[in-house]
């Protein structure tokens, strides 16, 4: 799977176990600082777009649909420290012109998103 230039800048790679969904993989590294010893807010944001584009594009399949967003919610539930970051999305309804995606970050458990994000897209066919 190859990711967009956004991706790339980030550090994010895709790691998929069989059977599983695929997970983002964020680095810490300092192009990722945000306050001191924490990851800003607007890596996190991007490695939950870029999680929830990839749900989607696996759902999606073979389908070529374009993918707009039209809406994105963020929720910033704690701190991401000084280590990797995780994160995995989920198809929650898929239509034929509208999908609505949920993505989820996490460092050291699941169990305890750092940030969660839920997010509209048009597909255009």
């Amino acid at each position: 799977m190859t990711l967009p230039p956004y991706a790339q800048l980030l550090g994010i790679v895709a790691e998929r176990d069989a059977g599983a969904p695929t997970e983002l993989v964020m680095p810490f590294t300092p192009e990722v600082l945000g306050r001191p010893g924490f990851v800003h807010g607007g890596a996190l944001g991007g490695l939950l777009e870029m999680a929830a584009i990839v749900a989607l594009t696996e759902a999606l399949g073979e389908d070529a649909a374009r993918v707009k967003p039209i809406n994105v919610t963020v929720d910033f539930m704690r701190g991401g420290r000084e280590k990797p970051t995780r994160a995995a999305g989920t198809v929650t309804r898929l239509g034929t012109r509208i999908a609505n995606v949920e993505a989820v970050a996490w460092q050291d458990s699941r169990d305890k998103p750092i940030a969660a994000a839920r997010m509209l897209y048009l597909l255009v066919r």
